[in-house]
């Protein structure tokens, strides 16, 4: 059974979306505040966090640093607020998605259900011995290990990014919508919730350079083949 940790500091919210994902079939802890968040995670050994972004003790983002920071897991950040700021700064501390307060719990059992595909997918290819080593100009991506390289520095991204970036590899200048990425990369078949596509590549621009992804307007975004 894959264990979830809940860290939301209103009640009503943190017993629904913990009965839901317990109906889900998922063992569910829930705390309250930043240090008991960042406690519970060693003890407890989530394999994904449902993190609120404003706690007592000390917010979201300082926890989501924390938590990276002692073991790479799957985190999928709530907000109250729509401040693409605060989205941008999650993504960069090691969230992989987010949800707006209020979201159905539909839309958050599916988020969480596909975030652990992708972990599974990706322990699944680390397991691979052969090496498939893709290289798009300064761009050097190691499939089989999950690694990305630019100029031949290492660069860290968290597992969204990647397969983000992975899916626009592979297919290098070719424009991919919103709603194919969306499909492909987040599972989601209805198109909606472009917003977050929007904010993982920006994140991916500031680890790998502002003119490795090309932006199509009111289209989509391409891997520029020859940079």
């Amino acid at each position: 059974m894959q264990r979830i940790l809940v860290v939301e500091d209103e009640p009503i919210i943190a017993q629904a979306v913990a009965d839901r994902l317990a109906a889900e079939g998922f063992e569910v802890r829930t705390v309250a505040d930043g240090p008991a968040a960042v406690a519970a995670f060693g003890e407890y050994r989530p394999d994904l966090v449902v993190l609120d972004l404003m706690l007592p003790g000390f917010d979201g983002l300082e926890v989501c640093r924390r938590i990276q920071a002692e073991r790479p897991v799957p985190v999928l950040m709530l907000t109250a607020r729509d401040d693409e700021t605060d989205l941008i700064v999650g993504l960069a501390v090691g969230a992989d998605d987010y949800l707006t307060k209020p979201f159905s719990m539909r839309e958050l059992t599916a988020r969480v259900r596909a975030l652990l595909r992708r972990v599974e997918h990706a322990a699944a290819l680390a397991a691979v011995p052969a090496r498939d080593v893709l290289r798009l100009g300064p761009l050097e991506i190691d499939r089989a290990a999950r690694r990305v390289a630019v100029d031949g520095a290492l660069v860290h991204l968290t597992p969204t990014e990647y397969d983000l970036l992975d899916c626009l590899a592979r297919t290098p200048g070719a424009v991919l919508t919103r709603a194919v990425l969306l499909e492909e990369v987040w599972d989601w078949a209805d198109g909606a919730g472009t917003r977050v596509v929007d904010s993982h590549i920006k994140a991916l621009r500031r680890k790998l350079g502002a003119n490795l992804i090309r932006t199509v307007h009111s289209v989509g975004y391409a891997l520029e083949a020859g940079s």
